[in-house]
């Protein structure tokens, strides 16, 4: 007669049961280590706070700067850490794209600069003509500061750095060390050197949202490139070129400037 065979699930140990002592001590020994992590890792945040902020480097300027900011609801439009809307452009590292002379002249007048275009809102504070020309430089000169000083924050390279931007060009004018001007933009007139390397490259030194100018005197006559220079718009109907409103003198300045970076042997 054939033997019943046992099933296999009649020899099952099944493996203990955590009983609810001993639950309760996994629980709250796991909930306290976690917390203590925590509370670990928080302490260890908050004490890089000054260093990687640079809560040294917050001058009056700076503070006068900030206040502006604020006042007038600049991230209505604007981003700066990552905080404020997308309207207009991000603001975090804006010293690695523009120079002072450039963010001054354009505070002073956004749509001098980009006419038609632009719809920054003109201040009067940032307006020689209304505020006088010590008060409106004074208030241009607060927002660069500010603007310095976020550029100096320690933000785990956040954001990156856009395609767009070029070296910087003013003594720890971003987040980098300034790159050495050579002498081909040394010799250039002074509104070359603070204001158009903002969007212009001379030997791989400048800003990258224009074309780099390397033989531009090859492929332009003189005369072309100061009326390029003193009005775009009516050369090229719809270039993103701004128009800078330079008197006759320092545009032929800087035509004449222009006509030297040929590349022609």
């Amino acid at each position: 007669m054939p033997m019943a065979l046992a099933s296999p699930a009649s020899h099952r140990t099944d493996p203990p049961m955590l009983t609810k002592s001993a639950a309760k001590a996994f629980f709250l020994g796991g909930t306290g280590l976690c917390s203590l992590a925590f509370v670990l890792l928080t302490l260890d945040t908050v004490a890089q706070f000054p260093d990687r902020s640079n809560a040294s480097e917050i001058t009056p300027q700076v503070m006068a700067g900030h206040k502006i900011w604020l006042d007038n609801n600049c991230m209505g439009c604007h981003t700066i850490l990552g905080e404020g809307a997308y309207y207009a452009p991000e603001l975090t590292r804006v010293l690695e794209r523009r120079t002072d002379d450039w963010i001054r002249a354009f505070l002073a007048d956004p749509a001098r600069m980009f006419p038609g275009r632009r719809k920054m809102v003109k201040y009067d504070f940032f307006d020689p003509a209304v505020a006088g020309a010590e008060q409106a430089r004074a208030n241009a000169d607060a927002v660069i500061a500010f603007f310095r000083w976020v550029a100096r924050i320690d933000t785990n390279g956040w954001p990156p750095a856009p395609h767009l931007a070029g070296a910087p060009r003013t003594p720890g004018g971003g987040s980098a060390a300034p790159a050495a001007e050579p002498a081909a933009v040394a010799s250039a007139p002074p509104f070359f050197r603070s204001v158009c390397v903002g969007c212009h490259a001379v030997e791989g030194y400048g800003g990258k949202v224009g074309p780099a100018l390397d033989g531009v005197a090859d492929r332009f006559d003189r005369d072309y490139l100061q009326r390029w220079i003193q009005d775009p718009a009516a050369v090229k109907p719809g270039t993103t070129m701004p128009r800078l409103g330079l008197p006759e003198a320092d545009a032929a300045a800087i035509a004449d400037f222009l006509a030297t970076l040929s590349q022609k042997e």
